[in-house]
């Protein structure tokens, strides 16, 4: 059911990708509107809170102090999921998650007499991380994603392209084609409404039958053992109180300490992810209780990667993350591409910093530079992640990586050049020399526009990447420092003259 999952080891560079992504109109036309809708009903709920800075500095000092004990806070949590019931799991990797949780599944499909091969989902991005609906698949278990825009997108054969709205990218047309195919609806209106009722009917009976229901968390409360799940449309009340059995899994970021600080959270997150002032369904489960939803809790912790972002200080703000995905919405480089053009679940620009980190920079290093740096996505961030900050910190990672050798800076002919302009730029005989040479080789190339000014509408081989998008001023004929000497050499000369 699912489709090819987006992996950022075997994804195309982020350059390639954008470049098939922004030749297709009606992918940038509908995540615009998306995007558009979104943005204006965030800016006008977020207009009616006085405090709302102080709220994002709360946030922001809430998490900074939970990655720093966050050893700490985790243990906390284990002991208090454990005391209420609950059963915590530890995975390393991937790997080890997809394992722990189809063996859970298995064992809990196995102890129920008549139970079919099949479990329920809440959407959750952590198991999208850990492709984990490939793994229940290739181990003849079929998942059902319960949410909209997640089922829209599994049946038909997509990858979500949105933290928040994973189906942002399809219009109404598309999702009633989909529909019609894939629940043989031939009938089927195109209204919202009509939409909606079909997923609602496909999905009930799943709701009743299936024994087994996979979530993620939003957050994890070490103080009470507690875990908050937050949601617009009720399927994840549902997958949380009819089945026999919960299996969560959630990267060990998502603890925080108190179960006070929701109050900060559950008023920045709704209203940063989808213009809403609370969402509608806020569910906060806590281990085990008798007679009173599932009787079977486990969490799966997973690391995958995220201790390694931790040890970075520069980088370790990305955990801080609480998923709203407005940094998405505000970013001119998300709105042009859509999100499949990054090669990962984690798109936008939290994706631009958290996927290559995760991949230990070993995947995903054209992403840092998926950006152009205007800051839009820290203005509009909960947490205030200085993500512009991240973004260059990353650069600099990739940069030293590649000229770590010679062998590496000679394979980049980007390193090649800027240790080339670091030895021009040293001396300044160097300097004036490269400035006379450049404005020779400027005649050759430049011409003038209609005011007389010359401009460079093309420049050889790999400098080309940076004309065919725009025009290149040639160099003046004097540089600032030439024309300052000059002009003290003729302050001195007249003033010699006066004297005499």
């Amino acid at each position: 059911m699912s489709g090819t999952a987006l992996d950022p080891r075997t994804a195309s560079p982020f350059p390639m990708a954008a470049h098939a992504a922004v030749g297709n109109s009606q992918l940038r036309k509908n995540v615009r509107h998306a995007t558009d809708v979104i943005q204006s009903k965030r800016a006008r709920v977020v207009s009616e809170m006085p405090d709302w800075q102080a709220l994002r500095e709360s946030g922001k000092r809430i998490r900074e102090h939970t990655m720093k004990y966050l050893d700490s806070y985790l243990l906390q949590f284990e002991e208090n999921c454990g005391r209420a019931g609950g059963k915590v799991h530890w995975a390393r990797d991937a790997a080890e998650a997809r394992k722990i949780v189809v063996d859970l599944a298995r064992q809990a499909i196995a102890s129920t007499p008549g139970a079919a091969n099949e479990v329920i989902k809440i959407k959750s991005m952590t198991t999208e991380e850990v492709h984990l609906n490939n793994e229940f698949e290739a181990a003849g278990i079929r998942p059902f994603e319960t949410d909209l825009a997640e089922l829209i997108i599994q049946l038909g054969h997509d990858q979500p392209s949105h933290i928040v709205v994973p189906a942002l990218h399809k219009n109404r047309q598309q999702i009633r084609e989909i529909f019609q195919r894939e629940m043989n609806l031939p009938n089927l209106g195109e209204s919202p409404q009509d939409l909606a009722d079909a997923a609602r009917k496909f999905l009930r009976e799943k709701f009743l039958r299936v024994p087994v229901a996979i979530s993620g968390a939003n957050f994890l409360i070490a103080e009470t053992g507690s875990v908050c799940g937050v949601e617009s449309e009720g399927n994840g009340r549902m997958c949380l109180t009819l089945p026999n059995t919960l299996i969560t899994l959630a990267g060990i970021d998502k603890v925080i300490p108190r179960f006070q600080d929701l109050e900060v959270f559950l008023q920045t997150l709704p209203r940063s992810a989808t213009g809403e002032r609370m969402n509608p369904y806020n569910s906060i489960w806590t281990g085990v209780h008798a007679g009173d939803g599932p009787q079977n809790f486990h969490i799966v912790l997973i690391d995958n990667g995220r201790t390694d972002v931790l040890a970075d200080e520069e980088g370790r703000q990305t955990l801080h993350c609480i998923r709203c995905g407005a940094c998405q919405n505000a970013c001119p480089v998300y709105r042009q591409t859509g999100g499949h053009a990054y090669g990962s679940v984690y798109a936008g620009p939290i994706g631009a910093i958290l996927t290559p980190q995760l991949q230990k920079m070993d995947y995903g290093e054209s992403l840092p530079y998926a950006s152009s740096l205007c800051g839009a996505c820290y203005e509009v961030c909960p947490v205030k992640i200085n993500i512009p900050e991240v973004l260059v910190h990353l650069r600099n990672r990739v940069v030293k990586k590649k000229t770590a050798s010679v062998l590496g800076i000679l394979a980049s002919p980007e390193a090649i050049a800027m240790r080339a302009m670091a030895f021009i730029f040293l001396n300044e005989r160097r300097f004036r020399a490269a400035q006379r040479l450049g404005r020779i080789s400027d005649q050759a190339i430049a011409h003038k526009d209609g005011a007389g000014e010359q401009w460079i509408s093309w420049l050889p081989g790999i400098l080309g990447g940076w004309t065919q998008v725009r025009d290149l001023r040639a160099m003046p004929r004097q540089s600032f420092r030439e024309w300052w000497e000059q002009r003290s050499s003729e302050n001195n000369t007249a003033r010699v003259k006066n004297d005499g």
